[in-house]
Parts: structure tokens; C-alpha cells; sequence
């Protein structure tokens, strides 16, 4: 194996030195995120004031360094109000916006006192006011309009004719709506791919929740079985063998049982059954010695509220076992068109708190009868719960007189109430 990894490494193949940790895989280029344009996309577009400083150079604008201010002035704001509009600390202020009303300013100075191609920088204003986020929506809509006719209006009116003036308005309104649509685009197409993870989170959490609660409801229910059949046995087995014998064929049906169900509860495929967890209980509560009564009446239920009775048949059960001084446990479902109600009764000291380890729970169903228990409650009387309001139900427990333990459950039965009980119960 040594030599294999030696000759891995210098072929090339990961190897196991610290030089070939894994780390979070590259994406390949067709995978990486789109991002939307920078501030570096804007600078560019500067090249559209070639025009005024050609004027410049060969001295056709009237004052060569006043227009040279003038030039320097404007670019100097339009770098500023790109820079505020995508720096992360000053987007989301009044400084683009204070910014954008200095370069107007600017902007229509030059233009009247030039004239010519100096009317090209109201494009560029425009285009810069689109990456101001201070004004999507309403307020940019006015102030395209409004900077849009306005820079028609003074071309016009300084010579460059119906064509020219109709073609500084247009490109004005464009450059300015096109790169606000742009940037909002790209925007909500990282909401969304926030939101897409943040719900994909959301799933996982869920369904975390989901096997949690399935693993607690089946491997705490069948190992307190487990547990109190081995117990029987080895009481049964210095006198009678047979007897024995059947509680160990019981226990070995109980775990090829369990197996099967931790598989479909993995799998996400599980689908309780009222009618199987009462045959359960009446053979997990003559096991542990406490006698079961179950009555049954009523209309057949839904098998989406006959799963999750069920549930907490295996819980009521569950904890009756744990109680290690119960005698009786009488359970009662009685249905009607409308309404279905479930009754678990004991005689035992109340339930062993679900949050405590399986070992725990194990020692819990062996103590003796004069044992302290713990504290009522627990993840599986609360998760229950959850379940059953999801599914516009209730559940109710806690003492029943000076001694024993009442476990209640009233769910609808209509099929439109329980829309999510089958997932819920998955």
C-alpha cells in the first residue's frame, strides 16, 4: 500500500501529503455564477468625450483651459458616481446621489457653453444615473424623462437641428434605462440564487428533523421492546424453557422488524399503520407484563391519519413499557365522520424523558418499580405534537389521577386536512 501511494504520487495521482488535501472542488466555467457588470464596464464609454477633447486640442472650443477644467471636471464625477454606485459601503447612501447632482450640473454647464459635442456627456449622465441605486424604479423613470427632454430641448436649441437634437434625447433615455434594467436584472438574479439556497438550507434542516424523529420513534420504541423481552427470558429460562424460547423468537422478529423499517425510514418511503402498531403494543405490553386493552370504533380511517395515530400508538406504548410500574394500559380510538380520537391509559408514574440516551431508556425499562423517573416529556411527546398541528390536530398528556398517565390525540379525517401528513410522517 505504501509503494501503491509512492508510485500514486509520482505519477501525478492524488496522493496522502499535505500538499493534496481535498478542498472545495473547482467549478467547471459552464457552472461559476454570472456575475453582473462592474464599475469597470462603465469606464469605457468615457471614450465618448474623444470628441470635446479633440475640440480642445486643435483650440475650436472657445476657452482651451476652461473647457480642459471643464473635461476634467466631468470625468472626475462620473468616475465618482460609478465607484459610489458599486462600492458595497456608499451604494446604498446619499453619496452617489449628492455625486450624480454635481455631474448634472457639470454636465449642462459644458453643453451650453460649448455646444457641439460637448451635448454627448448627457448620454453618458444618463448612463450613469442608471447605476445609482437610490433611483430605480419611480424615481429614475421621472428623471430619464426629464434629463432626456431637457438635453433634446438645449441641443435643439443650439443649433444642431430636429435630427440631431431627436437623437441626443433618445440616446439620453437608452443608455440610461437600459443600463438601470441591466444592473436590476442582475440584482434579482442574485436574490433569487440567494433565496434558492437559503431554501435548499431549509431542506436539509427539514429533513434532518424528519430522520431524527423517525429514528427516535423506531429505535426507541424496539429497543425498550428488545429490553424488556430479554429481561423475560431470563426470567423465564431456569423454569420454563419453551416459554423462553418464544420470547427470543419474539425479540429476533422485533429486530428483522426494526431493520426493515430503519431501511424504509432512510430510504424516506416509511408508511405507518394504525392496525399493525396495536398488534404491536398488545404484544410489546404482555411482554413487559402490563395488560392491554384496546377497543376500536368507529368508520375506517384514512391511511394518512391511521399512519399517524399509529405514531403515537408507538410512543403511548413506548412509554407505558418504560414505566416499570404500569399494570395496565388501556388504548381507545374512536371515530366519527368528522373527528377521530385516540386514548392512551396507564397505570404507571408517566414517561421517561425521550431526550435520554438509548442506554438510558434501556436501564430506565429495567429499573426497579420503586425507581425515580425522569421528567415528563421529551423529543418524542414534542415532536408529536408538531406532527399532529401540522396536520390541524392535538395532542394532550400528563397525569390521570393520583397514579397513572393519560396520552390524548384528536385529528381530522378529512382528506384536505391532512394534505401534509404524509410528508410529515415520511
Amino acid at each position: 500500500m505504501i509503494l501503491t501511494g509512492r508510485r500514486r504520487e509520482r505519477d501525478g495521482a492524488p496522493g496522502c501529503g499535505p500538499e493534496q488535501r481535498p478542498g472545495p472542488a473547482a467549478k467547471r466555467p459552464d457552472e461559476r455564477e454570472p456575475r453582473g457588470p462592474g464599475r469597470g464596464a462603465f469606464l469605457p464609454w468615457l471614450l465618448m468625450g474623444l470628441g470635446a477633447f479633440s475640440n480642445i486640442i486643435q483650440g475650436k472650443s472657445g476657452n482651451p483651459w476652461l473647457a480642459g477644467a471643464g473635461l476634467l471636471a466631468f470625468n472626475s464625477l462620473y468616475l465618482t458616481v460609478v465607484f459610489a454606485a458599486f462600492s458595497p459601503r456608499l451604494r446604498d447612501t446619499r453619496y452617489p446621489v449628492y455625486a450624480l447632482a454635481a455631474l448634472t450640473a457639470v454636465t449642462v454647464a459644458v453643453a451650453l457653453g460649448f455646444g457641439g459635442n460637448w451635448f454627448l456627456f448627457f448620454p453618458l449622465l444618463s448612463l450613469a444615473s442608471g447605476t445609482v441605486r437610490a433611483l430605480r424604479g419611480k424615481p429614475l423613470a421621472i428623471w430619464l424623462i426629464t434629463l432626456s427632454g431637457s438635453a433634446g430641448f438645449l441641443s435643439g436649441w443650439s443649433d444642431a437641428g430636429a435630427a440631431g437634437a431627436f437623437g441626443i434625447g433618445y440616446g439620453t433615455f437608452l443608455s440610461g434605462m437600459v443600463t438601470a434594467t441591466v444592473l436590476s436584472l442582475f440584482d434579482t438574479i442574485q436574490e433569487l440564487r440567494a433565496t434558492r439556497q437559503e431554501l435548499a438550507r431549509s431542506a436539509v434542516e427539514k429533513e434532518r428533523l424528519r430522520f431524527s424523529r423517525d429514528l427516535h420513534d423506531l429505535l426507541g420504541h424496539t429497543l425498550s421492546v428488545v429490553v424488556v423481552k430479554a429481561e423475560a427470558v431470563r426470567r423465564l429460562a431456569p423454569r420454563d424453557l419453551d416459554a423462553a424460547l418464544a420470547q427470543a423468537a419474539d425479540i429476533e422478529a422485533v429486530g428483522r422488524q426494526a431493520l426493515t423499517e430503519v431501511r424504509e425510514a432512510v430510504t424516506g418511503y416509511r408508511q405507518g399503520s394504525l392496525a399493525t402498531e396495536l398488534d404491536r403494543a398488545r404484544s410489546a405490553l404482555d411482554g413487559a407484563g402490563i395488560e392491554p386493552v384496546v377497543r376500536q370504533s368507529g368508520p375506517p380511517l384514512p391511511p394518512q391519519a391511521a399512519a399517524l395515530l399509529g405514531w403515537v400508538v408507538r410512543e403511548g406504548v413506548t412509554n407505558a413499557v418504560r414505566h416499570s410500574g404500569a399494570t395496565r394500559c388501556e388504548i381507545t380510538v374512536h371515530a366519527d365522520d368528522d373527528r377521530v380520537r385516540l386514548t392512551i391509559t396507564d397505570d404507571g408514574r408517566g414517561p421517561v424523558s425521550s431526550g435520554a440516551s438509548f442506554a438510558d431508556e434501556a436501564a430506565g425499562a429495567l429499573a426497579p418499580p420503586d425507581a425515580t423517573t425522569g421528567p415528563v416529556g421529551g423529543t418524542g411527546l414534542k415532536g408529536l405534537t408538531e406532527r399532529l398541528a401540522a396536520a390541524g390536530g392535538t395532542l394532550r398528556s400528563g397525569p390521570d389521577g393520583p397514579r397513572g398517565f393519560r396520552v390524548t390525540a384528536e385529528l381530522p379525517v378529512g382528506a384536505g386536512d391532512l394534505a401534509d401528513t404524509e410528508e410529515l410522517s415520511r
